[in-house]
């Protein structure tokens, strides 16, 4: 028991001290603005909300998911916000990530948790999203548990980067036009660039090696 609270308040210690360094103090008044910095936070989430992404029989608890809000670029060529929620064992890996993608103004249409399309990975696919937890079977294979049922894996604007299942089918069906890779459209993925290399830093798998290619995915460990 002594080490179970051990472990709790060390995880605890962890998230209190992720999300006070990652808030940068405002400029002082008058001061002259500096360019766009990355910040992030991180919270505990509940079942309330993960909403429909969560179950009982999923193989990760809500104590163990953590909720990442951190800021973007955008196809505008603005600053948004996002969240994305991951397992709490990647939360490090997960921000280095981004904030290598932030530093090369790497576009991001949009990161909303899977909470707010009501678990459809259909949704938020057509809706190019870049999201991480879903308690939910593969696309196109709902018998297999999805890696993202982990909170270990993460798409990454799913449109421009889509998905071949089994089947041959294409994940969104609007991503088609984005299967010859050879193109350089931006928010796509691509061997060497900012995202690819920062994760192969921390160890993750790309999906675009598999035989039927998930352009969007990448995972902790190759699945």
């Amino acid at each position: 028991m002594r080490h179970r609270f051990r472990f709790l308040l060390s995880t605890a210690l962890l998230t209190t001290v992720l999300a006070a360094v990652s808030v940068l103090p405002a400029a002082p008044a008058g001061a002259a603005a500096g360019p766009p910095r990355f910040t992030y936070q991180v919270r505990g989430v509940t079942a309330a909300q993960l909403g429909r992404t969560w179950h009982r029989g999923c193989p990760v608890g809500p104590g163990r998911l953590r909720s990442i809000k951190l800021v973007h670029w955008g196809f505008d060529g603005r600053v948004h916000r996002g969240e994305i929620v991951v397992h709490e064992r990647v939360v490090r890996n997960v921000v280095y990530v981004f904030g290598k993608a932030f530093a090369a103004r790497f576009p991001i249409r949009r990161m909303r948790t899977l909470a707010e399309y009501g678990g459809s990975d259909t949704a938020a696919m057509a809706d190019d999203n870049t999201s991480a937890f879903n308690c939910r079977g593969v696309t196109g294979n709902a018998g297999v548990v999805s890696q993202h049922s982990y909170g270990d894996a993460v798409d990454i604007n799913t449109l421009e980067n889509p998905y071949v299942d089994v089947s041959g089918r294409v994940h969104p069906a609007a991503g088609a036009k984005f299967l010859d890779r050879r193109r350089r459209a931006p928010g796509m993925l691509h061997s060497g660039d900012a995202v690819t290399t920062a994760m192969r830093h921390v160890g993750w798998a790309w999906g675009a090696r598999w035989a039927h290619p998930d352009y969007q995915h990448f995972s902790a460990n190759g699945r």
